[in-house]
C-alpha cells in the first residue's frame, strides 16, 4: 500500500503539565536528582526502556497517563517543586561570578569540543574528553559564567559495543532520531532555522545549527545531514571519531571554522576563545580571515590579534593521539583559503608545520593551535610537565620547563557524580550552604564527623545496587550470547557483596594496561580464589574502533573471565557508558588504575570513585600524583619513569600483588563485632574529603576563569583597542626580529667568586656580560639572567629570571649589562645569560617566544 508520509503521533501535555516539555529539554535534569526522580514517576518501565531520556520518555508515554498524572496528588507537588526549583536556578542571582568577579559577567567565553558527554541518552561522546567538556559546561552554568559552546551532532553518534562469543568487539552504529535528543533548531530574530556554510574543495557544504540548553549554558551543534548536501558531505556528522584521514579533517574545518560562523550568525562576539584539544584548531583561521577581510589587515597582525584571545588545552601526551594532516590533504582543502587571509602557501602552512627528526613534516592541529594561543594548558601538573617536554621542538630556543604550557588539573561535576545517597548523608554531616562551596576545602573537613558504621553501612548499600546492576547487564549479554541455562544461573551468584570488589573501567587504549594484573597469572589466582579472603573483578570499557590492539586486550581479558578458575570472579561488561561508571564509581571497593607512566593526562574516573569513598589503587600518574595522600587509597610502583616497558610492566605487577596480599585485602576483611571495617571506613572518609574537595569542576573552572580567561579576556581587550595599535607594532616589530635576531652576539665576563665549586645559601653572585645587538636597539630587548633549578639525573627543574642592567656603550657597537642574584636554595644551580625581546612591548610575554643564549 501507498502512503503519502510516515508520521509519529506523540502525546500531548495536558496543561497542568506543559512545563515538563521544557524540563525535558533542558539538560539541567541530567544533574539533579529530584527532576530525575519526577520523570522516572511518570512510568518506571518506560524510563529504562528508553535509557533515562526524558525526552523518548515524553514521546512515547500514553496519553492516559499524563492525564492520569495531571490529577495525582503526589506527582503534582513533585512536579511543582522541581519547576520552582528549576526556575531558581536559571534565575539565580548569587552564582560564584556574582560572588567573587561581578565585573566580569559580560566577558562571554566561547568553548570547542568535538564531542560532549551529559548523559548516556544523549551519545555525542566517546570517553574522557567529552565527559569532562561536558562536566566543564554543567559547572560553567553552575558558576555563572557567560558561556557558549560549539560541537558537532553525529547522526549515529559514537558505537554500541557488542562483545561476540570469541570476545571480539563488535561496533554497532545506530541511525538517531534527532527529535529523541535534547536539541532544537537554532533561530533567528524572524524565527527562521539558521545554516552556516562553508567553502570545500569545488563546493559549499551546509550544516544546519541545533541549540542545547546546558543549565543557563547554550551548546550549539552542527549537523550536514541535510537535503542541501550531498550524500557524501550528509555524512560528515555521521560518526564520532569515525571514517578516514579525509573525514577528520571535513569534521575539524566544520567544527572550527563552521562553528566560527555560526556564533557570528547567532550574534555572539566572545572576549575568549577555548579549543579544547586540538580538533578545534581551525577557528584561529576563520577568525584571521575575519580580520584579514573585514579591517584590511596583514597576516602577521592579524595572527597577532587571533593569539591573543585564545586558550588551548591539550589532552593527549603521545605524540600518536595529536591530530595531524598531509601537507597533501592540507593543500586539497585549503589551496583556495590562503588567499583570503592575503597569505602566501608557505605563509599559510607556516602556522601549523610540525618538521619530524629525519626530515619529514605535517600538519599538526597541536602546533597550530599553541602557535595561535596566548595561553596553553595540560590538565594536571604531571601532565603539563610531559607536554612541556612534548612539544618543546616547537619552541626550540626555550629550555623545556619554560615552555608556555602551563596546567589546570581536571575535576568532575560533583552533582551528576556524586551518589545521591551520599549526598543525603553528606547533607547531615556538611554545614548548610555547602552545595554552592564545594571548592571551599573547608567545608569538606565535616566529612570527619561521619560515623564509619554509617559510611560503611552506605557503601554496602550502594555496593547491593550495583552488583543487582550488573547482574542485569550481564544476563542481557550471555542471553543475547545464546548461553545455556548454566550460564545464565551463574550470573545469579556472580559478585557477592561481602568481596572485596575492584573495579577498571575506561578506555582500552593499550597504554592503559588494561591486563596488566594477569602479567603473573598463577599468583593473582591465588589471591582471589583464596577461600577466606576472595578477591574478585569488574570491567568495562571500549576500544577505538580502528584499534585492533585494544580490541585484543578485550578478547584475552573475555577468555580469561570464562576459564573455570576466574569464571566466577572475573566479569566484563560491554558497552561502557555513564550509566555503568555511574554504579561503579560508587559500587565497587576499589578503583584500579594501570596506565603506563606519564602517559595518563588525568584520568578522571579515579576522581569520580574516590569522591563516592571508593579507594584508589593506582599508578602515579596524571591527577593521582596530586591526589594520593598515603591514607586515600594506594600508589602502584613508584614516582618515576622507565624507558625499558618490560621492566616497568614487571615493577608495578609486582607492587600490584604485593599491596593487595599485604595491605589492601588484610584492611578490608578487618572488622569489628558489628562487621563494620573501620579503618577501611576512615580510609573512605579520607579519600571522599580530600577528592571532593580538590578535584571538582567548580575549583577546576575558577582556576582556568582566573588563570587563563580573565587574563586573555584582559590581553585582547589591550590588543585589539586604538585600531589593534599593538597588534600592529607587535607584527611588524617580530618581523625586524626574524632578520636580526641571530646577529646577536653574548660574551660573559665573570665577577666574583663565580668560579668556586659552591657556594653558600643567601650567597650573591654578580654577573656581566658585552651584548652585541647588532641592527636592534637595547630598548628593544631585556638581557636576563636565567638560573636552572637541576635535579640529580642533571635534568632542570625549575629556573628563575633575573634582568640586567644597562651599564655602558662600547665604542665597538656592544653594550655592557650587569645583574646579580642571590641562592635562594641549596642544591644544584646553573645559571647563564640571554637576550629576549623586550616583555614591556609585548602584550604577554611568550608572544615572541624566542631566546638568544650563550654559545
Amino acid at each position: 500500500m501507498y502512503f503519502l508520509e510516515r508520521v509519529m503521533a506523540v502525546p500531548r501535555l495536558p496543561e497542568k503539565l506543559r512545563r515538563l516539555e521544557e524540563l525535558s529539554k533542558n539538560l539541567w535534569w541530567s544533574w539533579n536528582y529530584r527532576a530525575q526522580q519526577m520523570f522516572k514517576y511518570m512510568d518506571p518501565e518506560m524510563w529504562y526502556q528508553e535509557r533515562r531520556s526524558p525526552i523518548r520518555l515524553l514521546r512515547r508515554i500514553s496519553q492516559t497517563r499524563l492525564y492520569e498524572l495531571s490529577e495525582d496528588k503526589p506527582f503534582i507537588e513533585m512536579y511543582e517543586s522541581v519547576v520552582g526549583e528549576f526556575d531558581e536556578y536559571m534565575g539565580g542571582k548569587d552564582t560564584w561570578m556574582d560572588r567573587e568577579h561581578p565585573d566580569r559577567k559580560e566577558q562571554c567565553i566561547a568553548y570547542f569540543c568535538a564531542e560532549y558527554g551529559f548523559h548516556e541518552s544523549f551519545p555525542i561522546y566517546s570517553g574522557g574528553l567529552g565527559i569532562l567538556a561536558g562536566d566543564h559546561l554543567k559547572t560553567a552554568s553552575d558558576m555563572g559564567l557567560n558561556f557558549v559552546a560549539v560541537g558537532l551532532l553525529y547522526r549515529n553518534g559514537y558505537f554500541e559495543q557488542r562483545i561476540d562469543e570469541s570476545g571480539w568487539q563488535q561496533n554497532i552504529y545506530h541511525s538517531y532520531e534527532f527529535e529523541d535528543f535534547p536539541v532544537v533548531p537554532a533561530q533567528d530574530d524572524s524565527g527562521d532555522e539558521i545554516f552556516v556554510n562553508i567553502d570545500f574543495p569545488g563546493r559549499k557544504v551546509w550544516a544546519k545549527i541545533w541549540k542545547t540548553a546546558v543549565g543557563r549554558t547554550s551548546l550549539y551543534l552542527l549537523d550536514t545531514d541535510i537535503p542541501q548536501n550531498e550524500p557524501e558531505d550528509r555524512n560528515i556528522t555521521a560518526t564520532l571519531y569515525g571514517g578516514d584521514r579525509e573525514t577528520r579533517i571535513k569534521q575539524e574545518i566544520l567544527l572550527g571554522i563552521g562553528g566560527v560562523r555560526a556564533l557570528r550568525m547567532l550574534n555572539y562576539s566572545p572576549n575568549v576563545w577555548h579549543m579544547n584539544e586540538g580538533h578545534a584548531a581551525f577557528l584561529s583561521l576563520e577568525r584571521i580571515r575575519e580580520l584579514v577581510q573585514k579591517n584590511s589587515i596583514d597576516l602577521s597582525t592579524a595572527s597577532m590579534i587571533v593569539k591573543s584571545g585564545n586558550v588551548f588545552t591539550t589532552h593527549t601526551p603521545v605524540p600518536a593521539g595529536n591530530d595531524t594532516f598531509s601537507l597533501e590533504i592540507i593543500d586539497k582543502y585549503f589551496r583556495d583559503f590562503w588567499s583570503t587571509i592575503r597569505a602566501e602557501r608557505d605563509e599559510f602552512i607556516n602556522l601549523g608545520i610540525e618538521r619530524l627528526p629525519g626530515g619529514g613534516q605535517q600538519y599538526s592541529m597541536t602546533v597550530l593551535a599553541l602557535r595561535l594561543s596566548a595561553l596553553a594548558n595540560g590538565v594536571s601538573k604531571l601532565h603539563g610537565r610531559v607536554s612541556r617536554n612534548l612539544w618543546n621542538h616547537i619552541y626550540p630556543d626555550l629550555p623545556a620547563v619554560e615552555v608556555p604550557i602551563s596546567h589546570v588539573t581536571n575535576g568532575v561535576h560533583i552533582w551528576t557524580w556524586l551518589n545521591p545517597d551520599l549526598v543525603k548523608l553528606l547533607d547531615r554531616y556538611l554545614p548548610v550552604g555547602w552545595h554552592e562551596k564545594v571548592y571551599d576545602p573547608e567545608i569538606w573537613e565535616a566529612v570527619d564527623k561521619i560515623p564509619e558504621e554509617e559510611i560503611w553501612k552506605l557503601h554496602m548499600s550502594l555496593k547491593s545496587r550495583a552488583r543487582n546492576f550488573l547482574q542485569g547487564r550481564l544476563k542481557r549479554q550471555r542471553m543475547r550470547l545464546g548461553e545455556t541455562i548454566e550460564d545464565l544461573m551463574e550470573v545469579e551468584e556472580a559478585l557477592p557483596e561481602d568481596v572485596l570488589t575492584i573495579g577498571f573501567a575506561r578506555r582500552f587504549a593499550t597504554y592503559k594496561r588494561a591486563t596488566l594484573i594477569f602479567k603473573d597469572i598463577n599468583r593473582l589466582k591465588s589471591i582471589i580464589t583464596n577461600s577466606e579472603r576472595p578477591v574478585q573483578f569488574v570491567f568495562a570499557g571500549k576500544a577505538h574502533p580502528a584499534d585492533d590492539p585494544g580490541k585484543e586486550l578485550i578478547r584475552k581479558l573475555y577468555e580469561i573471565s570464562r576459564t573455570p578458575e576466574f569464571k566466577s570472579r572475573i566479569i566484563i561488561v560491554e558497552n561502557y557508558d555513564m550509566n555503568i561508571a555511574r554504579h561503579l564509581v560508587s559500587g565497587v571497593d576499589v578503583w584500579l588504575n594501570t596506565p603506563r607512566r606519564p602517559h595518563e593526562a588525568s584520568g578522571t574516573s579515579g576522581e569520580k570513585a574516590g569522591m563516592n569513598g571508593v579507594l584508589n589503587f593506582s599508578v602515579l600518574d596524571g591527577w593521582w600524583v596530586e591526589g594520593f595522600n598515603g591514607v586515600n587509597g594506594w600508589a602502584i610502583g613508584d614516582n618515576r619513569d622507565y624507558k625499558d616497558h618490560e621492566l616497568q610492566d614487571r615493577i608495578d605487577s609486582v607492587s600490584i600483588y604485593s599491596s593487595l596480599e599485604k595491605e589492601i585485602i588484610p584492611l578490608y576483611y578487618s572488622r569489628d563485632e558489628k562487621g563494620v571495617a573501620k579503618e577501611w571506613a576512615k580510609r573512605m572518609k579520607n579519600s571522599i574529603k580530600e577528592i571532593g574537595s580538590k578535584f571538582n569542576t567548580h575549583r577546576m573552572i575558577a582556576d582556568y576563569a582566573e588563570d587563563l580567561y580573565f587574563p586573555v579576556a584582559d590581553l585582547s581587550k589591550e590588543v585589539e583597542k586604538d585600531d589593534f595599535k599593538l597588534a600592529k607594532s607587535v607584527a611588524i616589530w617580530k618581523d625586524k626580529f626574524s632578520s636580526s635576531w641571530n646577529a646577536i652576539r653574548i660574551k660573559p665576563n665573570m665577577i666574583g667568586e663565580t668560579s668556586a665549586k659552591s657556594v653558600k645559601v643567601g650567597q650573591e653572585i654578580s654577573v656581566s656580560a658585552n651584548i652585541y645587538l647588532g641592527t636592534m636597539d637595547p630598548s628593544e630587548v631585556q638581557v636576563e639572567i636565567f638560573v636552572a633549578k637541576m635535579n640529580d639525573e642533571g635534568e632542570m627543574d625549575g629556573f628563575s629570571l633575573y634582568p640586567m642592567k644597562l651599564v655602558k656603550e662600547d665604542v665597538h657597537g656592544e653594550y655592557v649589562y650587569g645583574g646579580k642574584f642571590t641562592v635562594a636554595e641549596e642544591g644544584q644551580l646553573a645559571y647563564t645569560v640571554r637576550v629576549i625581546p623586550n616583555p614591556e612591548r609585548l602584550p604577554h610575554r611568550y608572544f615572541i617566544p624566542v631566546a638568544k643564549w650563550i654559545t
